[in-house]
């Protein structure tokens, strides 16, 4: 959820910056429906049937569909921004991998916010000595933000990228630097 603040930050600053939501639509992303699969097996985990029910099988399914959706940002890495998401990425699956699968969250950071941890299954968990802690959730967002969690630098660096991808790309010229497969229609791709 933290990624829509980078989303939502990038379509603002790209509109400010007299980028054009259209030159979106434009963008070709490589192996897109990797992604999508990789980022809708997460989702489907937090249904509240399936967290109930999914038990051990629920950490493997999250590592894979994580370590899923970075291949396919390495894999279109040029794109302006990607870099930095995958910083990010890579990042966030390096601690939740040190941790056994989960997200460590700081017990602080979630009772800033009035949250625990969910009964059921959970990418998260509250870990007392967590490997590669500073790069674990240990943020707190503000309380009066629409779906207020914890987030991690990993998730930072994400949604940093994501919000300069939205306004370089809004803006069109990226596309000059990027190879044909990226290009908008009617550049020369070169």
């Amino acid at each position: 959820m933290f990624m829509l603040y980078g989303l939502l930050a990038g379509l603002l600053l790209g509109r400010l910056a007299g980028g054009e939501v259209a030159r979106l639509e434009r963008v070709s992303i490589r192996w897109a429906p990797l992604a999508l699969m990789g980022l809708l097996a997460q989702l489907v985990l937090y249904l509240q049937p399936v967290a109930e029910r999914v038990g051990a099988l629920g950490m493997p399914i999250y590592v894979a569909s994580t370590a899923t959706v970075l291949v396919v940002v390495i894999r279109n890495v040029r794109l302006p921004g990607l870099a930095l998401v995958a910083v990010g990425a890579a990042s966030n699956l390096a601690a939740i991998a040190a941790n056994g699968g989960y997200m460590p969250a700081s017990a602080g950071a979630l009772a800033a916010l009035g949250k625990s941890i969910n009964a059921g299954y959970s990418n998260s968990a509250i870990v007392p000595a967590p490997a590669l802690a500073p790069l674990t959730d240990v943020i707190a967002m503000p309380r009066w933000l629409p779906f207020a969690n914890v987030f991690s630098l990993g998730d930072v660096l994400i949604c940093l990228g994501v919000a300069l991808a939205v306004v370089a790309l809004m803006r069109g010229g990226a596309s000059r630097n990027l190879p044909r497969t990226y290009s908008q229609p009617g550049t020369s791709g070169s």
